[in-house]
């Protein structure tokens, strides 16, 4: 039995960032992977992805910019050469990490995968380590549905597409969520015919009704999309695969071929594979980690962050959440999360952004007024001549305070970032709309949304 100060399980960004705060304060850290070193964020998630999606961003902008009074046309897209720089920057990023883990001191990297076999106890193959302050990171997979047939086909997810060579000539999408939207827009962008089917009646069903009409409304021009349709059997053929799709509504049954499918059907908790139930520690029923608003899980000396508590899953909430989980372990002044004020990005095409509540919710508890624009509004939404992009802003009624901001449209994820700022502030309207915005940039939808309040 070796003892550790602090025993990191998951060595994804989240989880590093633990271990090196551990590390520059002089604690013995033991750090337990099972898989690649950088997690979900750089091996499968964050960076890959945005490796891809850039260029067909690009693609996308080409196709349109015949309403700017300009002729282009694109002659070739390199499928294999664009997958094979997002590889090249996926190992790159593997090897810094592995190289800082390397010339680390006091830490120890169990490669491997550990299980609680008692409270504060972890076993690895033959070894057996303890800690004092255990951190959970531990980060998510794939989530696969019991679909008929599902199990007998080769089947994609966000992590095995990336090791595609040929672009498929079509694609059959099983989903509607961040990943299945962002990858339609890809696969669709590099020219493969994408169905994607969404068993929930609206794409991205955690964003506002209206940005999710609009991106359905846009990304149908190429591809089809099914919402509120079941995937009821897959199945194999001699030129790829086929899938019976059911309407929830009238029963109706169709079937559709392709070449590959992706599953896109959201993440689950890998906290089940740590038998967590060992060391006590509560789980809900998709088996992410119960913590409080310090992220502390019912054990004490015990926290869990990152995806494995299934809550605002993305790296810089993750990020946000190892500072505040450190910090309440080592200082008796304890630091809440708020998770109301985590933006997030759907790099889709139109892109979508948010942060806090959405109308819906924001009527629960609050007395609210409603401020919208369109991309029209402003002089340089005008002059990109985009006819559907808008933004949507809740606020406080009595005090003005911020609730919630929405967009969908170009530059979504940078537009967003003041208005996060602000939220993580506690800011209200005026926090915004005091300042000088540059004229005409498109910040100004910022400022005119907060100005059209009802």
């Amino acid at each position: 039995m070796k003892e550790h100060d602090v025993i990191v399980i998951g060595a994804g960004d989240v989880g590093l960032a633990i271990v090196f705060k551990a590390l520059t304060e002089g604690a013995n850290v033991a750090l337990i992977e099972k898989g690649r070193v950088g997690g979900t964020c750089v091996n499968v998630g964050c960076v890959p992805s945005k490796m891809l999606l850039f260029p067909a961003d690009r693609i996308a902008e080409i196709e349109e910019v015949g309403k700017l009074g300009i002729r282009a046309k694109i002659i070739r897209k390199d499928f294999r050469l664009i997958m094979q720089r997002m590889k090249r920057t996926v190992k790159s990023g593997q090897d810094s990490l592995k190289e800082a883990l390397k010339d680390s001191k006091n830490l120890t990297l169990y490669q491997g995968e550990g299980q609680f076999i008692s409270e504060y106890t972890l076993a690895m193959k033959n070894k057996r380590i303890r800690g004092r302050r255990i951190f959970i990171t531990s980060g998510s997979r794939p989530f696969i549905p019991p679909l008929k047939g599902l199990d007998s086909i080769e089947y994609l997810t966000n992590e095995s597409l990336l090791g595609l060579k040929k672009r498929p000539k079509s694609m059959l999408i099983i989903g509607g969520g961040f990943i299945a939207v962002e990858y339609g827009h890809f696969f669709s962008a590099m020219g493969t015919k994408v169905t994607m089917v969404q068993r929930n009646e609206r794409l991205v069903p955690h964003e506002e009704p209206e940005i999710a009409d609009l991106l359905k409304k846009k990304m149908e021009k190429r591809m089809e999309i099914y919402t509120g349709m079941a995937i009821s059997e897959v199945g194999r053929r001699a030129d790829g695969y086929s899938a019976v799709v059911k309407d929830q509504k009238t029963g109706e049954e169709r079937q559709i071929v392709a070449e590959k499918i992706l599953v896109a059907t959201g993440r689950r908790s890998n906290a089940d594979l740590l038998r967590v139930e060992n060391t006590g520690v509560e789980t809900d029923r998709a088996s992410f980690i119960r913590v409080d608003d310090y992220l502390r899980t019912n054990k004490e000396n015990i926290w869990a962050l990152g995806d494995a508590i299934g809550r605002q899953m993305f790296t810089h909430a993750g990020d946000k959440e190892a500072e505040i989980a450190w910090h309440n372990a080592t200082h008796d002044d304890k630091v809440k999360m708020d998770f109301q004020a985590v933006p997030h990005a759907v790099f889709t095409y139109p892109q979508i952004a948010s942060v806090g509540l959405t109308e819906e919710l924001a009527r629960k508890d609050y007395e609210i007024l409603v401020g919208k624009a369109k991309y029209l509004d402003t002089v340089k939404g005008e002059a990109m001549m985009d006819e559907d992009g808008f933004a949507k802003g809740i606020i406080e009624k009595n005090t003005e305070r911020i609730l919630g901001f929405h967009i969908i449209g170009p530059e979504a994820s940078i537009l967003i970032q003041e208005v996060a700022n602000a939220v993580a502030n506690k800011g209200d309207r005026k926090s915004i709309t005091a300042s000088m915005h540059i004229f005409p940039a498109l910040s100004d939808l910022v400022t005119e949304t907060l100005n059209n309040l009802q």
